[in-house]
């Protein structure tokens, strides 16, 4: 029987890497329903969630389509703005309204009864935790390199001064940053105890020994498909001049992969972008999993491999 509930797709209008799935999903004839709740729900769009006694029914009109909350197959979360408010409010009112959709809004459609989600919200949210990341890790199987987090002065410099190699200092999160009013990236980059202050008392702050590695290597893990790129880069952080780097696919070794399946169970994720630092002598390290990774940039043969793998998942649907 042809199954015609739609997929939910929650993403922002500029999102080109939704676009190569969406294209897929289409060619199958799989209805759609794009939204960006943290703009369209206040330029137009509307969401109802009405819970009586023997049920639940939801309903979401677009511009353009009304959708019944409740018969929705799968929801791909991928890069949906955040809830700011309409501009045109006062500062004080603006907070308030996008503090009310977030979780309002945003409860309603991370609640959606029978959906599969890729990946759930909460899911996600949990998962950027660097530190929930690294015992996590641990806990499955990877190899992770000595870290310490901290705002005490002297633990600090004591892990970076007592480390037999060099040690990097990394952000526990992207956040925006402004210098002299530009847009600016905080990149991985050797730190030295001597350069350690009081400064680092102001917030926690996450320090890691160096692996000596050969390259990087980014895997990104769809349901039980896994997706392994190698990453040759001049610059320890490749991500800073991509233009410099090339990728070729590289194969997953089972330990590595046992890791991986034992890391999205335990996180309840079916996505998960994992990068390592591999040694010239073939130990893979654990640096990361980003649940929700940007990939389109990786070889085209990749990139189609990993669109295919993700709308299946999404017509597919929840296992019953």
């Amino acid at each position: 029987m042809d199954d015609r509930r739609p997929v939910l797709v929650l993403t922002n209008q500029y999102d080109v890497t939704a676009d190569v799935v969406l294209r897929l999903l289409a060619e199958r004839r799989v209805p759609v329903v794009r939204l960006d709740p943290g703009a369209d729900l206040h330029s137009g769009a509307s969401l109802t969630a009405t819970y009586r006694p023997g049920g639940q029914r939801g309903i979401l009109r677009t511009a353009s389509r009304e959708l019944d909350t409740t018969q929705v197959r799968s929801v791909w979360v991928r890069r949906p703005s955040r809830y700011e408010g309409p501009s045109e409010l006062s500062e004080q009112n603006r907070r308030f309204a996008a503090e009310q959709a977030l979780w309002g809004a945003g409860g309603i459609l991370a609640s959606l009864p029978g959906a599969h989600y890729v990946n759930h919200p909460w899911n996600n949210r949990a998962a950027e935790f660097k530190p929930s990341q690294l015992a996590t890790a641990q806990r499955c199987g990877f190899l992770v390199p000595s870290t310490v987090i901290t705002n005490e002065l002297n633990e600090a410099r004591g892990f970076v001064t007592c480390q037999p190699g060099a040690v990097v200092y990394k952000p526990l999160w992207s956040t925006r940053y402004r210098v002299d009013g530009q847009p600016h990236s905080v990149w991985v980059r050797e730190v030295y105890g001597s350069e350690i202050n009081d400064a680092v008392s102001v917030c926690p702050h996450m320090f890691q020994a160096k692996v000596d590695k050969a390259f990087d290597v980014r895997v990104t893990a769809v349901g039980d498909r896994l997706f392994g790129v190698r990453i040759d880069s001049p610059d320890l952080d490749w991500r800073r001049r991509q233009d410099l780097m090339t990728c070729t696919a590289v194969e997953v070794p089972e330990s590595v992969a046992s890791a991986v399946t034992a890391y999205l169970a335990e996180l309840r994720l079916v996505y998960g972008a994992f990068d390592f630092a591999v040694t010239a002598s073939g130990d893979w390290y654990f640096l990361e999993c980003n649940p929700n990774g940007q990939w389109a940039w990786q070889p085209a043969e990749t990139v189609a491999a990993i669109a295919q793998a993700i709308a299946d998942l999404l017509e597919k649907g929840p296992d019953t």
